[in-house]
């Protein structure tokens, strides 16, 4: 890892020179400018972690300079050096950004610890700015067809509201990204985002996992647990697969959407939160409430902007692009020269159906970007549809044929059920224990 880079700006030759000794000796790379027009020429090919600079210079002063070089290099740390006379211009100085001011005569022990801690702080904002960059590069819809030029629309108009957000879609279109997206352009973004699959909970801790609940309330409640809603106060909860919550469940829901208000689990005290509520299902919720699976009332209160994701294969004009930028996005994961993709090839993805929609997308990217040992992929490296079956009929006992159904048939179930044991089970009608045997003893592997 590169040393940090030390600009120390100073007309007096002797403190540059006494400078670059204290901080070549505690290991940071230094430059030296005499002059504001000098350092300007040295930020902009350089961009130093660190700016020392003496409010009086020749020429240009510390303060003109100061001034350029926040609109130039805005986050670089500054740290003003001044004389006795020079406190007035120096307070100045901070309150034009400056990080800090150090008087003149210099004391050792002081630059050294006021710059370590200039640039630890210069290092966490780029740090952070990066991982921002990262999450807004995540959560990123891809795509201009017609139908996600509409959807992008919508998103935008809903996000500004703090109304509450129903997403409809198939499995693995993009409920999630969809979501992230409301809460990152919401007047909310910088406040919690919660979210909780409600299919993935079994239904006797769901409650639990919303509300909290006291020390001592159950069995096994060693200590007190602050639930979704009280973690997500202010921000954003998300409640994906709410198709697959209780009755019961629904209800506790449904009264803290009318009052904002609830009590934890085995306590006696109302907790006020204020929270927007998006939700999310793959299920049609008005047939689930014409079976009773569904609350009505409820129903109306979580589809107040419903927003429909289309699926893969209504949009597939935005194939190419997806497909250039899972390439990009995992070429930069597994550190890799971005791989090539034939027309042939692409062609050959734009023709498939995709029940799994951009998940199942997402996941044949990586596994060519691994796998593929070639930087051009062709269709050959493209294995979709019927020809992943297995050719039972190859196969020599009906032992065989039998296992390698069962294998297949659960594989396919995980997947429809985004890999939901507890789902996939009440799907299967089996037990989870006898299902978890089963993943293990056909060696099927989970994301």
């Amino acid at each position: 890892m590169p040393s940090p880079v030390i600009l120390v700006v100073d007309d007096e030759e002797g403190i540059r020179e006494s400078l670059t000794g204290i901080f070549e000796d505690e290991g940071y790379a230094v430059l030296a400018s005499g002059s504001g027009e000098e350092a300007m020429k040295v930020i902009k090919e350089q961009s130093p972690d660190l700016i020392l600079l003496d409010v009086w210079l020749t020429g240009m002063d510390g303060i003109e300079t100061l001034k350029l070089m926040k609109e130039v290099k805005p986050n670089i740390p500054v740290i003003i050096i001044s004389g006795h006379g020079n406190i007035e211009l120096a307070v100045k100085a901070t309150r034009m950004g400056a990080y800090d001011f150090l008087e003149k005569p210099l004391s050792l022990e002081r630059v050294v610890l006021t710059a370590q801690r200039a640039i630890e702080r210069y290092s966490l904002e780029v740090e952070n700015k990066s991982l921002r960059e990262d999450l807004t590069r995540k959560w990123r819809i891809i795509g201009s067809s017609p139908k996600m030029v509409h959807l992008l629309e919508q998103v935008e108009m809903a996000a500004k509201s703090n109304s509450r957000v129903l997403i409809l879609g198939e499995s693995g279109s993009g409920k999630e990204l969809i979501a992230h997206i409301l809460h990152e352009k919401s007047t909310r973004a910088k406040k919690p985002f919660i979210e909780m699959n409600c299919a993935a909970i079994p239904q006797e801790l769901i409650e639990s996992e919303l509300l909290g609940h006291e020390k001592g309330s159950f069995t096994g409640a060693f200590e007190r647990k602050n639930g979704k809603f009280e973690l997500a106060d202010e921000g954003t909860l998300f409640l994906d697969e709410v198709g697959d919550m209780s009755l019961s469940t629904q209800a506790k829901v449904l009264r803290v959407l009318e009052t904002q208000e609830f009590q934890r689990v085995g306590g006696n005290r109302n907790i006020k939160v204020d929270v927007r509520i998006i939700t999310a299902t793959n299920k049609d919720l008005f047939e689930e409430v014409k079976k009773g699976n569904f609350r009505e009332d409820l129903l109306f209160r979580l589809n107040v902007i419903p927003i429909v994701i289309p699926s893969l294969r209504e949009k597939r004009e935005d194939i190419p692009a997806l497909v250039e930028y899972f390439l990009e996005y995992f070429a930069l994961e597994y550190r890799q020269k971005p791989k090539k993709m034939t027309p042939e090839a692409l062609k050959k993805l734009e023709g498939y159906d995709w029940p799994g929609n951009i998940r199942e997308l997402r996941n044949m990217i990586e596994r060519l970007v691994i796998m593929t040992p070639a930087q051009v992929i062709t269709p050959k490296n493209i294995i979709l549809g019927e020809s992943t079956r297995s050719d039972y009929f190859s196969l020599t006992t009906l032992k065989e044929s039998r296992e390698a159904f069962e294998k297949e048939f659960i594989t396919r179930k995980l997947e429809e059920n985004n890999w939901n044991i507890s789902r996939t089970a009440e799907t299967l009608d089996i037990e989870r224990s006898n299902l978890h045997r089963k993943i293990k003893a056909y060696d099927i592997k989970t994301p």
